[in-house]
């Protein structure tokens, strides 16, 4: 008998999902972003389509900008190249003419003229210049028509929400050089687009500028346009502000990057994706009051989110702490002090979402400040955890601490909502999310016959966060002396991790429960949050062998990584978003548990499989997932249709790769940095990591594969600081 879920029943359309009208693979969409700005080209650098789509450019969750299309002689010119640079500042698009006709002679032959466009984002602005050259021996003249609108969409209804009333938009104010396009919302806020140019148009409108550009052979010409979005129009601008604005842009984000250990190998391709991936991290972090926090990823959630920016931080933790530094200060301020079953808050619960459109702003949807995450609260105190082990910054830790105890007296007092020691969800309202852990689709937690699991649930990676955040917070009470709190802090741990072994653990399906149900059944099926246990440390140790079979299986690992969900489960499915599909950054975290087991061998297996995936990707860029089909030879992995890229935590997954491969780990108290049992994959032969900081000391070190082995050399060292490896 199949006892696999029939489709003769359709699953309602879940509240907020994102309708796969358009791939974004097929696209193949160029992105940018800076600070609360965002914006989505196609590869000839134009907005052609807003409707359901993420085009367009964004800011603060609304899009000033939902049109922008360049005209040569009214026709759409030949596409040459486009690409972003490594840096992710600048994107750079080649373009010519195409054969221009008068009667049946050919007036203007297609490539001689070029054009290239060059823009970029800062400070609520996009610039952008056109360069024409023409090529000929002859000269030529054009009209270059350029075309725009913004519509002030909600990003929530770029993404396909419906809603029944909208606020007013203005008439286009057209001055000169300059239009004003104007929207005031529901909201009681007036949101306003300035499209500038300079020179002059010859002929300006609301929604197109028209330039007639002559070339003699071999002259240029420069044409520039700027966009704002702000709530008061913008002034006129020069060539001279366009290029000192590209200076501060670069010099941001090359300032960033000097916080991070760089790393270096002996794979040039290695190279190429850690590059980019690097880049992407500096492009999504977004200074805050409180200090760097990365933003989750483009185009969907370029916005603050708790568990994604505390995973990501983790990862970085060895190469850059003060992002988890950032991470927890700008979340401990926005730390929840009262219930609002609206927004799923209750005190001491840690933010999960915060949009600032205008639908939010309405609570048309409730995402203005969200707290509808299980695991954000324990992930916080785990990472405060980490941050004082990887640094020793004590008034840091003084400062969060009132913040960590009303995380952990959440956990006790609203995460276990039954008593029976387990933290479980449920939402408060029918517009809060159904399911709040990481896999927060409408189908991801069910049972082993595919019917879905009903709250309140309680999630097996949950309970092993909630387990290391109880530890965590004992060293830190530890360190403030407050042994009596320390030592009930690590009880209820210990307690916690007999519990959950006794309860999730499944020896017929070799791993842990993916979850219990509200009657505390066990959802008997096998799954990638079952490794979350071993990045955690709530698996037993006498298990951990089984749990790590099971994923590495064939049926779990795909050949490119480990999927959310194994062939032969009921609901599988390698194109779903959570039951079947591969996530770089859950196989980071497992990764990182199975080093922490002594498991190298499969963290290798994970890491060639996921280097290799890159190989595939546009820019070498790992992307939020991708479908879990199995490896096929001379093929690459099967894109999902509306990952987002960059996401933050799949550009830090390479981070957590490399980590877990090199045993990376910090002693401040000793002044040591310290590598256990340090493996590199077969395609790496050679790593060297640079600007390694422990407080003021800083080392440079190197890794040389022989056959198995490893050798570790200190190249540079600055400072107190010793290295050691352990094998």
């Amino acid at each position: 008998m199949d006892d696999r879920i029939s489709n003769d029943e359709a699953d309602p359309v879940p509240e907020f999902y994102i309708p796969a009208t358009t791939s974004l693979a097929e696209l193949e969409p160029r992105t940018l972003k800076h600070g609360d700005s965002f914006a989505v080209f196609d590869h000839y650098g134009d907005v052609l389509r807003s409707d359901r789509s993420p085009q367009g450019l964004f800011h603060r969750d609304t899009r000033y900008l939902s049109r922008l299309e360049v005209l040569i002689d009214g026709k759409r010119p030949l596409l040459l190249s486009s690409t972003v640079d490594d840096e992710n500042v600048l994107m750079s698009v080649d373009l010519t003419n195409p054969d221009r006709f008068d009667g049946r002679q050919i007036d203007l032959s297609r490539d001689s003229i070029h054009l290239l466009r060059s823009k970029f984002l800062w400070m609520g602005h996009s610039y952008e210049r056109f360069a024409f050259r023409n090529f000929d021996t002859k000269a030529h003249e054009m009209t270059v028509e350029i075309r725009f609108a913004a519509d002030f969409a909600d990003l929530f209804e770029a993404r396909g929400q419906r809603r029944v009333k909208r606020g007013r938009s203005h008439q286009p104010v057209v001055g000169a050089g300059r239009v004003v396009l104007a929207y005031d919302g529901l909201d009681n806020v007036t949101r306003v687009t300035t499209v500038r140019f300079d020179p002059k148009p010859e002929f300006l409108t609301g929604t197109a500028a028209r330039f007639r550009i002559a070339l003699a052979p071999g002259q240029r010409n420069v044409v520039l346009m700027a966009v704002t979005c702000a709530a008061q129009p913008a002034h006129a601008f020069s060539g001279e502000r366009y290029f000192f604005r590209l200076r501060q842009a670069r010099r941001a984000v090359r300032a960033a990057k000097r916080r991070t250990a760089s790393v270096t190998t002996a794979n040039a391709l290695l190279n190429e994706a850690l590059e980019r991936a690097q880049a992407d991290l500096a492009m999504l972090m977004t200074d805050t009051d409180e200090g760097p926090y990365p933003y989750a990823g483009i185009p969907w959630f370029s916005t603050m989110f708790g568990r994604d920016a505390i995973i990501t931080a983790h990862m970085m933790l060895w190469a850059d702490p003060t992002v988890a530094r950032g991470v927890l200060m700008a979340l401990a301020a926005r730390q929840a002090t009262a219930e609002d079953p609206l927004r799923d808050a209750e005190p001491g619960k840690i933010l999960h979402e915060t949009r600032g459109g205008e639908m939010a702003n309405l609570r048309e949807v409730p995402f203005g400040l969200y707290y509808g995450g299980v695991d954000s609260t324990p992930l916080f105190v785990m990472l405060a955890g980490a941050y004082f082990e990887r640094t020793l910054d004590l008034p840091t830790i003084r400062a969060l601490w009132p913040h960590i105890e009303a995380a952990v007296t959440w956990i006790d007092a609203y995460g276990d909502r039954d008593g029976d020691g387990f933290v479980e969800y449920g939402r408060r309202t029918e517009e809060g999310l159904a399911n709040q852990g990481w896999k927060d689709s409408h189908d991801s937690i069910f049972h082993a016959d595919g019917t879905l699991a009903q709250a309140p649930i309680a999630l097996c990676e949950v309970q092993g966060y909630v387990y290391a955040a109880k530890r965590a917070a004992a060293r830190l009470a530890r360190a403030m002396d407050m042994g009596p709190r320390a030592d009930a802090l690590d009880d209820q741990a210990a307690e916690l991790a007999f519990a959950f072994n006794q309860a999730f653990w499944c020896d017929d399906i070799g791993t842990y429960a993916l979850a219990l149900d509200g009657q505390k059944r066990p959802c008997r099926v096998r799954s990638s949050n079952a490794g979350h246990t071993l990045f955690s440390g709530i698996a037993d140790p006498h298990k951990a062998a089984q749990v790590v079979a099971t994923l590495m299986s064939g049926d779990s690992f795909s050949g490119w990584g480990i999927r959310t969900i194994p062939q032969g489960e009921s609901r599988y499915n390698p194109m779903s978003y959570h039951n079947g599909s591969i996530w770089p950054h859950d196989n980071g975290l497992i990764a990182l548990g199975l080093a922490r087991y002594g498991f190298k061998e499969p963290v290798l297996r994970l890491f060639g499989g996921l280097f290799d995936a890159s190989l595939y990707m546009e820019l070498r860029r790992l992307p939020e997932l991708f479908c879990g089909f199995s490896r096929r030879p001379g093929k690459g992995p099967t894109l999902y249709p509306v990952a987002c890229a960059p996401q933050a935590w799949a550009s830090a997954t390479l981070f957590a790769l490399l980590q877990a491969s090199l045993g990376i780990a910090f002693d401040p108290a000793g002044g040591e940095i310290r590598f256990d049992n340090p493996r590199l994959p077969l395609f790496l032969d050679a790593v060297q990591l640079s600007g390694v900081s422990l407080g003021p000391a800083c080392a440079d070190v190197s890794f040389c594969r022989h056959g198995a082995q490893v050798a570790v050399s200190v190249i540079k060292r600055t400072g107190n600081l010793r290295i050691i490896t352990v094998i």
